[in-house]
């Protein structure tokens, strides 16, 4: 029974602060470890609960964060970025459930460090909706068969999963108290939390409902500037629908996440470019 687990950092306990997410920040050391802990705590729960093959996501920036030789030696390790399939790969149809940890609230929301994939967009919408990466995610893994069983993070995208992922184990490990600002539980509460929902998820794998396909598939992603949008205009499909807001029509979840994937980077390289620009001013 294969297990997939896709960890990002910023809903993690015990982690609130930019300087702990950023790679080169004062804290990033022990984010890392904090990290690689409840991910350590998914693994095991997801054995404890059945699975006889774990595949672990590295779902954070620049996807190797994960301290590899610390990690539970019975999952396999996917890091390293760019990836076709982002904080999904891995991802295959011989998993049973899909298990999301530390995850954080989308753009707009009043989460601990709140962002949909890029801190240069603001929302990602699909099909007129603001989406989180949870939910993006998911998508990919309705399309191969696969329910979430499990989401960790703060209290703003555990509202989002009850909602959203019906019958899924959904973990809170800290509460927002502003961007970044939090109430969190002991490191050790979560990983506790984590390995007995994992070990639930994977155990129930068999009931959970994984949902239908939407019949169209619309994103609509605020770039950071109309830089960004006008750039953004020049990739086939797309179109410039506001001052800094681009849509396109994708054929299935595989080409909403590449799509994602392009605008992320064109969204950085039109910023790098408009500071330029300001900059010799």
């Amino acid at each position: 029974m294969k297990v997939y687990i896709s960890v990002d950092m910023e809903g993690v306990a015990g982690i609130a602060t930019l300087d702990q997410i950023l790679r080169g920040g004062f804290g990033y050391a022990r984010a890392q470890e904090l990290m690689t802990e409840e991910a350590n705590a998914a693994i095991a729960g997801a054995f404890d609960g059945g699975a006889t093959e774990v595949v672990v996501n590295d779902s954070h920036g620049t996807m190797d964060n994960l301290i590899h030789e610390r990690l539970d030696p019975r999952a396999r390790l996917v890091f390293g970025a760019p990836k076709a399939q982002c904080m999904a790969e891995g991802m295959t149809a011989e998993c049973v459930v899909a298990l999301f940890v530390g995850y954080h609230a989308p753009a707009g929301a009043p989460g601990v460090l709140a962002h949909t994939f890029s801190s240069h967009f603001g929302e990602v919408r699909f099909n007129g909706s603001p989406v989180s990466e949870a939910e993006v995610n998911a998508l990919h893994a309705t399309s191969l068969g696969i329910p979430v069983g499990l989401v960790s993070g703060d209290d703003v995208i555990s509202t989002i999963a009850t909602e959203a992922f019906p019958g899924a184990e959904i973990v809170t490990v800290k509460t927002a108290h502003g961007f970044s600002a939090t109430d969190s539980v002991s490191p050790r509460v979560a990983r506790d939390l984590i390995r007995e929902s994992a070990a639930r998820a994977t155990s129930g794998a068999t009931d959970l409902t994984v949902p239908s396909l939407p019949s169209t598939f619309t994103v609509e992603v605020d770039m950071p500037s109309p830089l960004g949008a006008e750039l953004a205009a020049n990739i086939p499909g797309c179109s410039r629908t506001g001052d800094r807001t681009v849509s396109a029509d994708v054929t299935g979840p595989s080409e909403v996440i590449g799509l994602i994937n392009v605008l992320y980077e064109l969204a950085a390289a039109s910023e790098r470019t408009r500071l330029a620009v300001v900059n010799r001013r």
